[in-house]
C-alpha cells in the first residue's frame, strides 16, 4: 500500500506540472495575441487620439507652475482695438510701442504680428525704428500644404525673422513645437527660437550638437528631435525639427499688460528690463486662437484655447527652462521598450485574469493594476517621460475580457454539462459519479448516495478520502490518476465501506470525458457485485438455487428495463420515453392528417419549495403534482417528466388550438389548488408552453423548442399561465 501511495503521489506531481504548463501557455498565447493586436491598432493610428487624450489628461493634473518672470506679453485686447479703431495698426503706433519698449531696456522684443506691407502713416519712421533695434525679431509664414507664405517685414534681415508655423495634430490641438524648417535647400529657424536663443546668448549658451549628432543641445538639456511614430503619434508628419512641448499652465503663466498700457507708461520700466517682450493680440475678434492639452473640451463646457502670442511665449518658456534650470523636456522611448512595456502590462493582466476567478476579487486587482499603471506613467511625465498608458492598458482589460469569457464559457459549459449528467444519471439504477479534476465528486445520482450511505449535500464537492477507510480512497485516487493521465477506460474492483461500516465489494468502470467547453470529467459507474460473488459460491452448490438465481436477475434485468424509462421518483415515463412516445405522436398525427399539441410544463417557485420545507418535502409535491396531472387528462393524453420539476404533456387528435387552451386552463386550475403535505400546506402555480403540430414543426425538436419557449415567455408574462409558440 504504501508502494500504491508514492506512485499516486508521483502521478498527482506529474498531472500537476502539465496543468500548470498548460495554464502557461494559455497565458501567453493569450497575451501575445491582444499585445499584437494593440500594436497594430497602434501602429496604424487607431488608438491614437486615445492616447492624446490620456497625454493632455496629464498636463491637467500636472500642479501648477510658477510664473515665468522672464517673460512678458504686451497684448493688443480687444478695448485697444475699439480705442484705435483700424487693424492693422499703423507703423506709426507700432514704430511708438517699439520705441517705447527699447527705452526700458529689454533683452529680447518679440513683435508677433505679421507686417509685410506698410500701413500708414508712419511706415518710413518704422523702418527707421526696425534698423534701430538690433534685439527686435519679427515673423514670417513659410509656405506648406495649408496656406500660402506671408513675407516679414523687408527691411528686417533674415538673422532677425522667425517662421511662426504652428503643427496641428489631427484634432486640432498643437502638441508639438517646429524649430527648423528646411524649404528650397535653406533651414529656416522658428520665431521662438529666435528669441530663446538670443536670450541665451547673454548667459554663454549656444546651440551645440547632443551625444546623439541629431539631437540640439542647449545648456543642460538636449532636445530630442520627433519621429513621427514617437510617444502616441502613429505615421505623423515629422518634417523640420519638432519637439514635443511641454506646456505651462495656460492660466497665469505669463505676466501680461496691454498695450493702452504701455503706450501711456502706466507699466514699470523693471517690469521690461532683461526680459523677453513678446507683442501680439489676445482680442478675440481677430481669432488668433490654438487649443492645447490643457484645452479640455467638457460637455458642459467649451474648450479653453490659448491666443497665439501665449503659445510662443510657452515654446520659448520650454527653452529657455530647459537650458537654463533642466526642466523636463518630453522624451519618449524606443519603439522596441514600448512593445516590451505594452507586453509586459498585458502578460500582467493575463496572468491575474487567469488566476482570479472571483468576480470581487478579479475586479478589484484589475482596478488596482490600472490605477498602479495610472500612477507610474503620471510619476514619469512629471519627470518628463511620456510612456504609452492606453495601450497597456487596452492589454489588462483586453486579456480579462479575453480570460473572463474563457472561463465564463467554461462554467457555463460545466454547468450545463453537470445539469445534463444530472438528468442523464438519475435514470440509471447503478451507483453513477462524476469527478472533477481535483477529484472531487461534482454529479452524483440517487443510487450512488443511497449505496454509500450519506445525503448529496454532503458529498458533492468533496472527494473519497473523507468518507471512505484510507486504503480504500488510495486505491479509487490512483485508479482515477491512471484514467486522467492515459485518458481511457479501465475496470476493477473494489471494496467500498458504507456509512454503517459494511464493506462491499464493487465492480467499477472509469471513463474520462470531455464537454464542448474543454472541461474534463471523470464518470464512474459502480455495481454491487457482494451478492453476485456470494451467489457465485452458492450456485457452485445447488442447481436449485442457481435457478432461483436465474429469476431474481431476469426480475432485476425487467426492473432495469422498467427504470431506463420511466422517472424513478413519480412513475412516470421519462425523457427517453418521452422522446419515443412524441415520435409515435407524430407518425400516427402524420398518416392520418391529424393535428398534435404539446404542453410543456414547468413548476413555480420550486426551488423555493426546496429550499423551505426541505428535498423530501419537494419529492412529495412532484409526484402529488404527477398524479394530478395524469388524473386531469384523458387516457390516450400522455404525461411524462423530464427531470427536475419540468413535465410534458402530448394532445393526440387534438381538433384545434382551443381545445389544447382548454387543457391547459384546466392544469392551471387543478395545480393551483392547495397540496397538504403531511401538514404542511404548500401552494404553486405553473406556466405552459404550448406548441402545434402542424403549425409550429413538423419534428419533435422544433416542436420540443418552440414549447420551451413559449413556456419561458409564460415566466416572463408573470407566471401561473400559458403561452401558444
Amino acid at each position: 500500500m504504501g508502494k500504491t501511495r508514492d506512485d499516486s503521489k508521483g502521478l498527482k506531481k506529474r498531472l500537476f506540472r502539465e496543468q500548470h504548463t498548460h495554464n502557461s501557455r494559455r497565458v501567453w498565447l493569450t497575451a501575445l495575441s491582444v499585445a499584437s493586436c494593440i500594436l497594430l491598432s497602434r501602429y496604424f493610428g487607431i488608438i491614437q487620439s486615445l492616447e492624446w487624450a490620456a497625454f493632455d489628461q496629464f498636463f491637467r493634473l500636472r500642479p501648477p507652475e510658477p510664473v515665468d518672470e522672464r517673460i512678458i506679453i504686451v497684448a493688443i485686447e480687444e478695448a485697444d482695438l475699439q480705442f484705435i479703431g483700424q487693424w492693422p495698426l499703423p507703423d506709426t503706433l507700432i514704430a511708438q510701442l517699439l520705441q517705447q519698449l527699447h527705452r526700458h531696456q529689454p533683452r529680447m522684443i518679440g513683435l508677433d504680428l505679421y507686417r509685410d506691407l506698410p500701413v500708414e502713416p508712419g511706415h518710413k519712421h518704422l523702418q527707421q525704428v526696425y534698423k534701430s533695434l538690433p534685439n527686435l525679431i519679427g515673423i514670417e509664414k513659410l509656405e506648406d500644404q495649408h496656406s500660402a507664405a506671408v513675407l516679414p517685414p523687408p527691411i528686417l534681415n533674415q538673422q532677425r525673422v522667425g517662421f511662426n508655423n504652428v503643427i496641428l495634430d489631427a484634432d486640432g490641438k498643437v502638441r508639438r513645437s517646429l524649430l527648423y524648417w528646411t524649404t528650397q535647400n535653406k533651414t529656416h529657424e522658428s520665431f521662438a527660437l529666435k528669441l530663446a536663443l538670443g536670450y541665451l546668448a547673454s548667459e554663454g549658451i549656444f546651440p551645440q550638437p547632443a551625444q546623439n549628432p541629431n539631437y540640439l543641445q542647449l545648456g543642460q538639456s538636449v532636445l530630442p528631435c520627433f519621429k513621427r511614430n514617437d510617444g502616441g503619434y502613429a505615421q505623423a508628419d515629422d518634417g523640420g525639427y519638432q519637439i514635443i512641448s511641454n506646456f505651462r499652465h495656460i492660466q497665469n503663466s505669463f505676466r501680461t499688460v496691454s498695450l493702452s498700457e504701455v503706450l501711456t507708461n502706466k507699466v514699470p520700466a523693471e517690469a521690461f528690463r532683461d526680459r523677453i517682450v513678446l507683442i501680439g493680440s489676445t482680442a478675440p475678434s481677430l481669432k488668433d486662437f490654438f487649443f492645447v492639452p490643457y484645452s479640455t473640451r467638457l460637455p458642459t463646457t467649451a474648450a479653453q484655447p490659448i491666443t497665439g502670442v501665449e503659445l510662443q511665449a510657452n515654446i520659448v518658456s520650454q527653452i529657455l527652462d530647459a537650458a537654463l534650470v533642466g526642466r523636463p523636456v518630453i522624451q519618449v522611448w524606443s519603439k522596441v521598450t514600448e512593445s516590451l512595456w505594452i507586453f509586459a502590462w498585458t502578460l500582467l493582466g493575463a496572468s491575474l485574469s487567469w488566476r482570479l476567478r472571483k468576480p470581487t476579487k478579479f475586479i478589484l486587482t484589475i482596478a488596482m493594476t490600472s490605477g498602479l499603471l495610472m500612477g507610474i506613467a503620471y510619476v514619469a511625465f512629471l519627470d518628463g517621460w511620456w510612456i504609452p498608458i492606453v495601450p497597456p492598458l487596452l492589454g489588462i482589460y483586453g486579456c480579462a475580457v479575453a480570460i473572463a469569457s474563457h472561463i465564463a464559457y467554461q462554467q457555463e459549459g460545466l454547468q450545463r454539462s453537470k445539469e445534463f449528467l444530472q438528468e442523464v444519471i438519475n435514470t440509471i439504477p447503478d451507483p453513477v459519479f462524476v469527478k472533477n479534476q481535483q477529484h472531487q465528486w461534482i454529479v452524483l445520482n440517487d443510487a450512488f448516495c443511497q449505496f454509500i450511505g450519506y445525503p448529496l449535500e454532503e458529498l458533492l464537492e468533496h472527494s473519497d478520502d473523507e468518507f471512505l477507510p484510507q486504503n480504500e480512497a488510495d486505491v479509487s485516487w490512483q485508479h482515477d490518476e491512471i484514467v486522467f493521465a492515459i485518458g481511457s477506460a479501465i475496470e476493477n474492483e473494489e471494496e467500498l465501506t458504507d456509512s454503517e461500516g459494511i464493506t462491499h465489494l464493487v465492480a467499477t468502470k472509469k471513463s474520462l470525458h470531455k464537454d464542448a467547453a474543454g472541461n474534463l470529467f471523470l464518470v464512474g459507474v459502480m455495481r454491487d457485485i457482494t451478492e453476485r460473488k456470494r451467489i457465485e459460491e452458492e450456485l457452485k452448490r445447488t442447481a436449485a438455487e442457481l435457478l432461483r438465481s436465474n429469476t431474481e436477475l431476469q426480475h432485476s434485468q425487467d426492473r432495469l428495463r422498467y427504470l431506463a424509462y420511466h422517472d424513478s421518483l413519480t412513475g412516470l415515463p421519462n425523457r427517453k420515453l418521452f422522446y419515443d412516445h412524441l415520435n409515435q405522436s407524430l407518425a400516427w398525427a402524420k398518416s392520418n392528417n391529424l393535428s398534435l399539441a404539446l404542453l410543456f410544463i414547468d413548476l413555480d417557485g420550486f426551488k423555493q419549495v426546496n429550499d423551505t420545507f426541505g428535498h423530501d418535502s419537494g419529492d412529495r409535491l412532484l409526484v402529488t403534482v404527477a398524479q394530478r396531472l395524469t388524473s386531469s387528462l384523458r387516457g390516450s393524453d400522455i404525461v411524462s417528466r423530464l427531470g427536475g420539476d419540468e413535465f410534458t404533456v402530448i394532445l393526440p387528435g387534438i381538433a384545434k388550438a382551443h381545445d389544447a387552451a382548454a387543457v391547459a386552463e384546466k392544469i392551471l386550475t387543478t395545480l393551483s389548488e392547495k397540496f397538504d403535505l403531511n401538514g404542511q400546506t404548500i401552494i404553486i402555480t405553473v406556466s405552459i408552453g404550448i406548441s402545434f403540430y402542424p403549425f409550429n414543426g413538423d419534428t419533435q425538436e422544433t416542436l420540443v423548442k418552440q414549447a420551451d419557449l413559449a413556456m419561458y415567455q409564460a415566466k416572463q408574462m408573470g407566471k401561473n399561465c400559458y403561452k401558444f409558440a
